[in-house]
């Protein structure tokens, strides 16, 4: 593992080859450039390839999956146009490309479930909220939970992704009184400066090329709530 040459040492590089770049996401960084015109993940990463390769023009880097902006974790982004379409058709299908998350959770949880919504967007104010089937604009979602602990009344959680809906695993866990500890979005409970926890912990794929499985995982991060869990 490597960090960004002479760029931003926040960022770890997981995996390169001549398709792909898979790296950590930090917290707080977001993948691409939004209204707030901050520094993003895409723009680092095309800087970083460009001085370390000696890249004259543009440099092509695709994005192929996203994470909110509070979230950290692994992420793959596709290093030619090839591997970027083959990596979207991964994604779109559900079932090649895999993402698992860590997360905890506050309330009373199952030792494992599956939760399915339907869930609308409010594109004026970048919130979801789950609506009755069949709502105009609306998209399915369904994700499965596993309970791994529990510490002081919070609960750590392992979620497989089976739909990559906006703010999915916040919302579903939310609309069921498991809201995420430090969501400032979905969670009235949580405190100023509390950095959501949820964490991107693992990402399988096939490769473009060469038709491999790979899987890439990510370590919690050793802040709270997440270094609570570890013993």
């Amino acid at each position: 593992m490597r960090h960004l040459w002479k760029m931003d040492k926040r960022i770890k590089i997981l995996y390169e080859d001549n398709h792909l770049l898979v790296v950590e996401k930090p917290s707080n960084l977001p993948v691409m450039e939004d209204d707030s015109k901050d520094e993003d993940l895409l723009t680092l990463l095309k800087k970083d390839l460009k001085e370390r390769y000696n890249k004259p023009g543009d440099v092509y880097l695709g994005l192929v999956h996203r994470l909110d902006r509070p979230v950290g974790g692994v992420m793959v982004f596709a290093k030619t146009s090839k591997a970027a379409s083959r990596l979207s058709a991964q994604v779109s299908s559900h079932e090649l490309f895999q993402k698992e998350y860590h997360a905890v959770v506050t309330g009373t949880v199952k030792h494992s479930d599956t939760l399915e919504n339907d869930l609308l967007k409010d594109h004026r104010t970048n919130t979801v909220k789950t609506v009755k089937k069949g709502t105009p604009g609306a998209k399915h979602a369904i994700l499965d939970y596993e309970w791994i602990d529990t510490v002081d009344q919070l609960n750590l959680v392992k979620i497989n992704l089976k739909t990559g809906r906006s703010h999915q695993i916040r919302v579903q866990f939310s609309s069921r009184n498991m809201p995420l500890w430090g969501d400032q979005r979905y969670n009235r409970q949580s405190k100023a400066g509390q950095q959501i926890a949820l964490w991107a912990t693992k990402l399988t794929l096939i490769h473009p090329t060469t038709k491999e499985v790979m899987s890439f995982t990510s370590e919690l991060p050793d802040r709270a709530p997440f270094k609570q869990f570890r013993r």
